[in-house]
Formats: C-alpha cells, structure tokens, sequence
C-alpha cells in the first residue's frame, strides 16, 4: 500500500530537517566539544595580549616578581591551549564520525526496507550518497564548531583592541561584517554548484557500478567500447561539474583571504601610526601587531562557513531524498493465520491482467505459461509485493489475509518469489545459500543443493561451501548464479515458493536433474505440504507439474497437465517445446 499522507508528511519533514535532527542527536557531546574548542580560541588569542602586558608592565621596569606571574600566566596559556585543543578537536571528530556512520546506517535500512521506495535510485548513486553525502551532511558538526570557534576568537580580539583603542576596535567591527556579509552572498551559487557537482559525481559512480556489474555480457556482445563512451560522457560532465565547483570555490576562498588580509595590514597599519603618536605604548603596539597577524586564520573561518555549510546542504537534501522517500506499501500489522496457508489470486487486474483468479493449494506443484512474457513479469511483481494495492484491483491472499497485510517477517516465511533475475552477495557460497535460513540443518542445506544441481557449484572448488563469491555473484556463470539462488529458496522452506523461469542458464541435462530435485525435495520428501508455483516455458519443469495453467491476452486461456495440453493445443507446443 502507499503511505498515508500522514506518513507522507512524516516522511517529508523529516527530509528536509535532516541537518537540525543531526545536531539534536549530538547535543550533549557537540556543546562540550564546542566549549573545548572556544577555549583554545580565548586562549590563543590572549597569547600576544599576554606578551604586551609582560614588555609593558615587567620589562620596563625589570619587575622579577611581576616577570614570574606574566611567565605563568603565559605558561597556563600554552597549557590550556595544548589540553583545550586535544579535548575539542577528539569530541567533534568523534561526534562527526558517529553521526555519519549513523546516518549511513539509516540509509541502509531505507534502502533495504521490505515496505520498498517509491523513488528510484541507481544503485551507483544509493552507493555514493551512503557513502560521501552522509559523510558531508555530518561534517556539518566539525563546520559549526570551528565556525563557533572563530567567532570566539574574533570577539575576544575585537574586544582586546576597543580596550587599546576605540577607533581601532571599530574599525574592525564595522569591517568584518562587511566582509562576510559581502562573501555571504555567495552561498546560492556555491548551494548550487555543490548541489550539480554532488549529482554528477552520483551519476557517474551508478554507471560504473552499472557497467562494473554487466562486464560479462558487454563482452559477449561487444559492447565495451559502447559502455566506456557512454562512461566518459557522463565522467566529463562530472569533471566539468567538478571544474566549475572548484571555480567558484578558488574564487571564494581567494576574495576572502585577500579582503581579510587586507583587514590585518590595516590593523597594523593604525596601531604602528598610534604608537608613533604616543597613543598606545610599546606593548599595546606588539599585541596590536599580534592580533593582526591572528585574526585572518579566525575571520577567514567565518568566512569558509558559507561555502561548507552549502556543501553539507547540498549533501543533505541528497540523504534526505532518501530517507524522506515515500513507501511503496504501508507498514504491515497482521500476524500470519494458523491452519491452511493456499495461495489465492482474485479476480487480479494490471497492466495487461485481466481478471485474473487462481488458487494454489498445500501440496501443489503448479506451473504457468504466458504466451506473452509480459503477462509472467506482472504476475511475479504483483505476488512478490513490488506493486502497491492501490494500483491494481483484485487480492493476493494468504489463507484469508491480503498478502500487504501480514507482518513482512511472517510473510516471507509463507511465501517467497525468486525472480529471473537473482542477485547474490559477497561472501561465500554457504553465506549466499543460508541467507533465508542461517540456522538450517546441513542435512537439510545438503538436499537443497542436490535438488538445484548446485552441489556441482560446490564440488568444483577445494573450499566447498566456504568458496568466496563477490559482489552480485560476477565470479560465478549465470547458470551457477541461477542454482545458488534456486538452493537458497529451498533452504529458506517457504509454504509457498514461486520461481519464475529458474532454469534458463542451464543445459537439458541439468535442467532434468533440478526438475526432479525440486519435485522431490518440495513435495516428496518433506514432512509437511508445501506449494511451488513455477512459471516457466521448460517442458522439463512443466512435465513434472500437477497442472498447468496458460495465461493469454492476460487471461487464464485453459488449464490441463503438460501431456494433454502438447497433444491437444500447437500453440502451446510451440511455446514450451525445443
């Protein structure tokens, strides 16, 4: 079901308040991280106010007592700035850190949320929001705390000079916002350019992850050459993203160095024309001095805010397209009914569906032929739950409960749909053919893999089981990928299992052995009943079928065993006959 636009406001609040939830979860350590880190600023910027004071007040008039309490004091400086330094920067390194792996987490678990997603999302760029937009939109954390830092520093300073001399000090408050009012400007355009270099960038790494994973059949048909121009097509774009980005930025950065070191020449400018006039003393001229060679690193902080924090908002509404997606199917409440668990498809309308019923009873091995392949990929997306209710008509029951409404957990548990195209994992062969039941018995494991001929798959390496496969089972053909799959749908034990063409990979000789297999493994050799619905045009399969059921023109044409219907019906012999 859709999310209910309760739900949809959840969602979409949430999105867009990913950057203030981040500070919220952060806000214990963040302030003491932050507290650490103004302290070090005060510190820092009370080092030449210190040494002015020493040269003004000890070394003029060679006071030895005095000369002891500013050399402590300047020592306790040091002192808090070395441990104030150490504290703060380990806090706010931390909670960045914390807060990215928690975002990353959370990523994961929308993506692999059994309610689905509405929007799509190459797996490429799922991989790079994951991995660099949550790095970013946390990075917001260690951004503000050097930010608070700065403005810290910048007021301590400010102040130190009013108290030297007033003109001085204003001149410096009347400046500095003008200076970051001026380069805040900016933020727009540098939101912007992020923004398009972060989407180019996501695309890129979704279609190298694309073609990554279609090596194989892009050298079985040539088309390297193909998908490497379309690769550094979208690899330029990026770099021109990327180029105009750094562009922008250099411009940034570059105007507000100069603007604040335009800022220090002045300061020391006024200060060394005041103590030539004999307004401010020897020492006051040294800190004047100091402070002026310090403000820069504090100002320009204040003035690289701006353009971070657009990074981290950029990276942010990518996160939060994420999370904040709306659900393909609402949360389901209802726990599984005890007794008979049939499969029952009412009176089913979509796409070229049409009133489409049928009823898989306990102990059936049913198979399906749709003359048109079209009509087999509807019916698998409806009964594996990818089709919101709301889109089609009719009912896909579990005994009398709607299939979207029975606990997901508990669902899988009573029905699993392996597609036509399986996916494996990195891992191992055993970590692949247990992922539905990591507690299975290895009896039970080793008649799964005899009944999907994936035993061979096995046999062939020395590590057996413990062989290792990488991402998406490239390392595997697509037949031994197709039996892995099919022997981790037997291992999971399902009441219901629906396999839609599993056999396609494989030989003839092959293709026998995993019709029987599965016929004895689901429906002979088991304590209890269990139904396996296979759609499919292999006559090895049908042949061991109960019934067969041929759906045309996305309706339900006859139903009869395999035999009857290769002797009575030439359109179906030249569907299902090689």
């Amino acid at each position: 079901m859709t999310a209910t636009p309760s739900n949809q406001n959840a969602q979409s609040t949430r999105g867009r308040a990913i950057l203030p939830r981040v500070f919220r979860r952060n806000r214990v350590l963040f302030p003491l991280g932050v507290a650490f880190l103004c302290l070090f600023h005060i510190a820092e910027t009370l080092v030449p106010i210190a040494i002015g004071l020493l040269i003004d007040r000890v070394i003029r008039s060679a006071d030895t007592d005095a000369m002891l309490e500013y050399g402590a004091l300047l020592i306790g400086l040091f002192v808090t700035i070395v441990v104030a330094w150490r504290f703060g920067s380990k806090i706010i390194r931390k909670v960045v850190e914390n807060e990215a792996h928690r975002l990353r987490l959370e990523l994961v678990a929308r993506v692999l949320d059994p309610r689905g997603m509405r929007r799509r999302v190459r797996i490429g760029e799922l991989l790079n929001i994951t991995t660099h937009s949550a790095d970013r939109t946390a990075n917001v954390l260690g951004v503000l705390a050097r930010t608070a830092g700065a403005f810290t520093a910048a007021a301590v300073a400010i102040v130190a000079l009013l108290v030297i001399d007033l003109a001085l000090g204003i001149v410096v408050i009347v400046a500095t916002p003008i200076i970051l009012g001026a380069l805040n400007r900016a933020t727009p355009t540098l939101t912007k350019h992020a923004s398009a270099q972060q989407s180019a960038g996501g695309w890129a790494s979704a279609l190298a992850t694309d073609l990554v994973s279609g090596l194989r059949p892009l050298r079985g048909i040539g088309g390297e050459e193909m998908a490497a121009h379309r690769y550094r097509t979208q690899s330029r774009i990026a770099l021109r993203a990327a180029t105009r980005s750094a562009r922008i930025n250099g411009v940034y950065t570059g105007a507000s160095h100069t603007a604040n070191g335009i800022l220090a020449v002045i300061v020391a400018g006024y200060g060394g024309y005041l103590a030539l006039a004999g307004t401010i003393s020897v020492g006051e001229l040294i800190a004047v001095v100091g402070l002026s060679q310090y403000l820069p690193g504090p100002l320009g902080t204040l003035a690289a805010t701006p353009r971070n924090v657009a990074v981290a908002r950029a990276a942010a509404r990518r996160v939060s397209a994420v999370l904040g997606a709306d659900y393909v199917l609402d949360t389901r409440t209802h726990d599984l009914p005890p007794g008979r668990r049939d499969l029952h498809i009412n009176n089913l309308s979509y796409k070229r569906l049409n009133g489409l019923s049928l009823t898989a009873s306990p102990g059936e091995l049913i198979g399906i032929v749709a003359y048109n392949p079209h009509d087999a990929e509807t019916l698998v997306e409806v009964i594996a739950g990818q089709v919101p209710p709301t889109e089609y008509t009719g009912q896909v029951k579990i005994g009398d409960v709607d299939l979207h409404n029975i606990d997901a957990e508990q669902a899988r548990s009573a029905l699993i749909v392996e597609p036509h195209r399986t996916d494996l994992f990195t891992g191992t062969i055993g970590t692949n053919v247990t992922a539905g039941r990591p507690d299975a018995r290895p009896d039970h494991i080793t008649r799964a893999l005899a009944a999907s001929a994936a035993d061979d798959v096995v046999n062939l390496h020395d590590d057996g089981l413990d062989h290792p496969v990488t991402d998406r089972g490239e390392s595997l053909s697509g037949g031994q990928r197709q039996r892995i799959a099919l022997a981790r749908a037997l291992v999971a034990a399902p009441s219901a299992l629906v396999l839609h063409d599993p056999t396609t990979a494989v030989d003839a000789v092959t293709e026998n052995i995993i019709a029987e297999g599965l016929t004895h493994f689901r429906h002979l050799g088991t304590p209890r009943a269990h139904t396996t619905v296979v759609i499919t045009s292999s006559p090895a399969l049908l042949s061991h079928c109960d019934r067969v059921v041929v759906l045309k023109d996305g309706q339900i044409d006859t139903t009869d065993t395999h035999e009857n219907l290769v002797q009575n019906s030439e359109q179906y012999r030249r569907a299902v006959l090689r």
